[in-house]
């Protein structure tokens, strides 16, 4: 039995054939980061704007709860001798807080709701429901949203007046509901547009009739501009002064707007409690803007840029 042939053996490879391991890189040292100079200078203009924003307000606290005497002998910037928390109590009883911020609360609580779903309606009507010059209906209303009030304030008085409706909520209520839906629908329009057709057609396959598919698709979809309409409109509504002073006469009706100049020109010389009133009246739109705010920025001003 012959034994079988070993098998050749490798032919030897030279070293020099062998290749070289790369060496061993040095740790390379970071570069330093540079400044954001432009991030830098706009904290600090967004700084020098806060304290600039916050400084009238400031003030005007530090007013509230000073006497006669500091505000009239130490600078405004100046810590009160004596806090004169009294002065808020007297600004509830001589500018009647109670009487008109309810006049004020009750006026913009029915406006403002019924407001946005009036514009919200005819706002769905324009840029869903196809029908002839939608477009000439959709330039009325932004015409309606350029006139300003201080034109209509002679036409209204007469017509308030001829409606037995002047000094009274309602006839204050009207024209505010007149002035306010155009500019409304006009915004609204735009997150309409933007609703996918598919959505309503579903809808629509389902049997969802015109109302249904505005109500339940198309509404909760535009609720970021609803929040921030909600919030212009309370602010302005709170805070108008135009028409509240032409149609109001009674100091029962007054508004806060109307009350503020009422207290300031029967009470010129009574600062503290003046600023304390003004700073009271505040706190319902300090209040819902914190209730709305975090739909404030992505729905205020989306809808202008569509359609």
């Amino acid at each position: 039995m012959t034994a079988a042939p070993a098998a050749p053996a490798a032919p030897a490879t030279p070293a020099a054939a062998i290749p070289a391991l790369p060496p061993t890189t040095a740790a390379v040292p970071r570069r330093r980061k540079r400044r954001d100079y432009v991030g830098i200078a706009l904290w600090i203009s967004l700084a020098i704007s806060s304290l600039l924003w916050a400084l009238p307000f400031v003030f005007m606290f530090l007013t509230s709860v000073k006497s006669k005497k500091d505000i009239s002998q130490r600078p405004t910037w100046y810590l009160p001798t004596e806090w004169m928390w009294s002065n808020y109590t007297d600004a509830i009883e001589t500018g009647n807080l109670w009487g008109t911020g309810t006049n004020s609360l009750i006026i913009s609580v029915i406006k403002v709701p019924l407001g946005l779903f009036l514009a919200a309606l005819a706002a769905y009507a324009i840029a869903r429901i196809r029908f002839k010059r939608y477009k000439l209906a959709l330039g009325l209303f932004a015409a309606g949203a350029m006139v300003p009030i201080q034109i209509g304030l002679g036409p209204l008085f007469s017509t308030m007046l001829s409606l037995n409706l002047l000094d009274t909520r309602w006839g204050l209520l009207l024209p505010y509901l007149a002035f306010g839906i155009p500019y409304q629908m006009f915004m609204l329009y735009g997150f309409f547009r933007a609703i996918p057709d598919e959505l309503e057609e579903s809808a629509q396959l389902d049997g969802a009739g015109r109302f249904r598919q505005f109500w339940q698709i198309c509404l909760p979809l535009a609720k970021p501009a609803l929040a921030a309409l909600f919030i212009l409109d309370f602010v302005a509504t709170w805070n108008e002064y135009a028409m509240a002073t032409t149609l109001l006469q009674s100091k029962t009706n007054w508004t806060i707007p109307v009350a503020v100049q009422g207290f300031s020109g029967q009470h010129s010389t009574s600062y503290g409690p003046l600023n304390a009133f003004i700073i009271m009246s505040a706190v319902p739109v300090l209040i819902v803007y914190l209730m709305f705010q975090r739909y404030f920025v992505q729905g205020a001003f989306a809808g202008a840029i569509k359609g």
